[in-house]
């Protein structure tokens, strides 16, 4: 058969009509493709756990029972709601793919559900004060340009270790930032005065193509990022802060701030508004409870 004929065809299902693959492994290759590197490398020990669990039986041979019997396995090795919450969308999506591309007769993850989490986005969101103390406790000026477009920029950590001088441009008296995020995903990101003349300072000579937070060779790496930051919050005296701490509470302290929803929404490069709403369930600006009294 002619690749014209396993070409890609929508059908009225949203399934693709020719088989795609013939092996779990190009499945799997073609499922992980285009994914971020730690996405991917998250994927693939998922999948091959749940492969390693039902003996190394191909995913055609896959049943819904099979993936009820995992989930009930994961339960009972105590593992934390969230914890087996990724295993099984993982398992889920691809299971989804692998159906979409004609490569299962049929989908049989689309019945287990995941399990429910408790929103717990409030106990991770820091004070103000408290990140303003963490920030003026970090005398390094690659290290303080790196906590400030993490908190101020609302920047993910692997945005800010891939930043280069030429999306660095100089603007109305602060700084704009071109970020390539999540999903492909291109933004523009304003940056206040005092942390555009800290990256102006911290430049020097450097070339456009050199990174924004240099390592010792390359960018600076995600993980020596998470080092500088757990670093910088012990200085302070905080137990607990993480690069995406800072994150949630750009969000949060901006919103608290009088920002609009839809700004801190493109600020951060959400998907959708629901995303950045989460921040204002965190932190309520009125309770009923406040209307009421025991005494």
């Amino acid at each position: 058969m002619s690749s014209a004929a396993v070409a890609v065809v929508e059908s009225r299902s949203g399934r693709l009509s020719g088989r795609q693959a013939s092996t779990d492994a190009q499945v799997i290759a073609m499922w992980l493709h285009g994914k971020a590197a730690n996405t991917a490398r998250a994927y693939a020990r998922e999948a091959a756990a749940f492969a390693a669990f039902v003996g190394g039986a191909p995913l055609p041979a896959v049943t819904l029972g099979d993936v009820q019997a995992y989930a009930e396995e994961l339960e009972a090795r105590g593992l934390a709601p969230a914890t087996r919450a990724r295993a099984l969308a993982a398992l889920k999506s691809l299971l989804t793919f692998a159906h979409r591309i004609g490569y299962t007769p049929a989908n049989v993850g689309a019945a287990e559900k995941l399990p429910r989490l408790k929103f717990t986005l409030a106990e991770r969101i820091v004070p103000r004060e408290t990140v303003l103390a963490v920030l003026a406790g970090e005398k390094r000026p690659r290290n303080r340009a790196l906590l400030g477009l993490l908190y101020v920029g609302g920047l993910r950590v692997s945005e800010a270790c891939s930043l280069r001088w030429r999306d660095v441009q100089v603007r109305d008296g602060g700084a704009q930032v071109t970020v390539y995020g999540k999903g492909a995903k291109t933004r523009v990101v304003l940056l206040p005065a005092a942390l555009a003349s800290e990256l102006a300072a911290l430049r020097g000579d450097a070339d456009a193509d050199a990174f924004v937070l240099a390592g010792r060779s390359g960018p600076l790496s995600t993980s020596q990022a998470w080092r500088i930051v757990k670093a910088a919050a012990k200085r302070a005296g905080v137990p607990a802060l993480s690069p995406h701490w800072l994150r949630h509470a750009h969000a949060s302290h901006a919103l608290d701030g009088g920002d609009g929803i839809h700004v801190v929404r493109d600020t951060l490069g959400h998907a959708s508004l629901a995303t950045t709403s989460r921040y204002l369930h965190a932190r309520p600006g009125d309770s009923s409870a406040l209307y009421l009294s025991a005494q």
